[in-house]
């Protein structure tokens, strides 16, 4: 499967196939079983929409928070493994625990819980980069990692999504499939993660003969006063990447949303994103090989305008085969950006610092995607519409590619 890989590489690929996972659960069936909670207490589609975008805002704003605080200690020596496991075991539970809660406030609260362990998680592993393989082979290997994560949870999402039918068409207790479908997906999670725990030893560190915490802060406080005066290449890349990557993220995230607001059928909206995952898989591959011939920067800006396009079609968007088309090209892009995005940041950055600047980077990602989901929650109550909700997410790819280009130059 990993031929051309060392056992580390493939342990650190092996769980983007876990993570990911749980990543298709939050753009598939999380947000349809909380939309049949809201809907059981009273709500519209609008306001399922919004209460939906404000809790994965509310996630995102908490790992904007801790993420540089938590990728700063780890940098020192033996932490970053177990913080990994730590917030790692947080996620599986709250993964598991999504399947038993009974109404829809406890249960977006435990998705915030879930959702902030799983970003803090990938805080560390992201930085695990730079340990795991040489900067010759970033980018082959970040992108090996989102295909295979994307190829690879359809193996648990197919199962996930047999016993979602099964609750659908009443053959069994939907709360009861539920259960199984969380379960099934955080054991998968876990196992998954084995190899790199088993696997992984931190390479680079800083030593420190301060208290730990304390020399962290000061670390980290030094990094953020010198980033805009010396390090003026990934403070621009990180602004640029602060907005397109939000996009990215609200379109992944609110797919299935976005798709129930039109009214779409669930099951047709879960063979659609589950055949997403499969364009994505094949795309990503595309990308990694690709980067042979063409710079990191060249092949993240064809991305961003593919992302152009999907916000402005989604525009005119009102039918099934719209919806399909649009998943498609997400496809396409999802898995290169991210990991382009992973593997051109570890290159540009010091790397006994890797768990520093990914924290930072994570609150230009994963841990700040929250401008989007916002834009779509209040954009969608003012006006009704979810074209018009989708169609603003352009603003952010057209500001994040002038950064991206502005760093490029540096």
């Amino acid at each position: 499967m990993f031929k051309n890989f060392n056992k580390l590489e493939k342990a650190w690929i092996y769980y983007d196939i876990g993570n990911s996972a749980f990543t298709m659960m939050v753009s598939t069936i999380i947000p349809l079983w909380f939309n049949t909670l809201a809907m059981n207490a009273g709500m519209d589609q609008s306001q399922y929409l919004a209460f939906w975008s404000y809790g994965t805002s509310a996630a995102t704003i908490l790992v904007a928070f801790i993420g540089p605080i938590f990728g700063t200690i780890a940098d020192n020596k033996g932490f970053k493994k177990p913080l990994f496991m730590t917030v790692l075991a947080i996620g599986v539970i709250g993964c598991a625990l999504l399947g038993v809660m009974p109404n829809w406030i406890l249960y977006l609260v435990t998705y915030v819980i879930a959702k902030v362990a799983y970003q803090a998680s990938l805080v560390f592993y992201d930085s695990m980069l730079t340990d795991v393989t040489t900067p010759e082979r970033m980018d082959l290997v970040s992108s090996q990692g989102y295909a295979w994560g994307y190829i690879g949870s359809c193996i648990p999402f197919v199962a996930a999504l047999a016993f979602y039918a099964l609750g659908m068409y009443e053959i069994m207790p939907m709360n009861i499939c539920i259960m199984i479908d969380f379960l099934i997906i955080a054991v998968w999670w876990l196992g998954v993660s084995v190899p790199l725990i088993k696997e992984y030893q931190q390479k680079y560190y800083v030593e420190s003969s301060e208290n730990k915490i304390t020399a962290s802060f000061k670390r980290l406080g030094s990094t953020l006063s010198k980033l805009f005066h010396e390090n003026k290449k990934v403070f621009y890349f990180l602004i640029g990447f602060f907005f397109y990557i939000d996009g990215v993220y609200t379109i992944i995230d609110e797919a299935v949303a976005i798709g129930r607001s039109f009214g779409f059928n669930d099951m047709v909206l879960l063979v659609v994103l589950l055949l997403t995952q499969v364009v994505a898989f094949v795309f990503a591959t595309i990308f990694g090989k690709l980067t042979e011939k063409y710079s990191s920067v060249t092949l993240i800006t064809v991305c961003i305008a593919g992302y152009t396009f999907v916000a402005l079609f989604a525009l005119t968007m009102h039918a099934v085969w719209q919806f399909g088309v649009m998943a498609f090209v997400v496809g396409m892009f999802q898995g290169a950006i991210q990991a382009l995005s992973r593997s051109y940041f570890a290159q540009i950055i010091p790397a006994d610092n890797s768990g520093e600047y990914f924290g930072l980077y994570d609150i230009c990602g994963k841990g700040a995607a929250f401008m989007g989901t916002m834009m779509v929650g209040f954009t969608v109550q003012i006006t009704h519409s979810t074209n018009i909700a989708v169609g603003t997410l352009a603003i952010l790819f057209i500001i994040g590619y002038l950064f991206l280009r502005k760093s490029s130059k540096m």
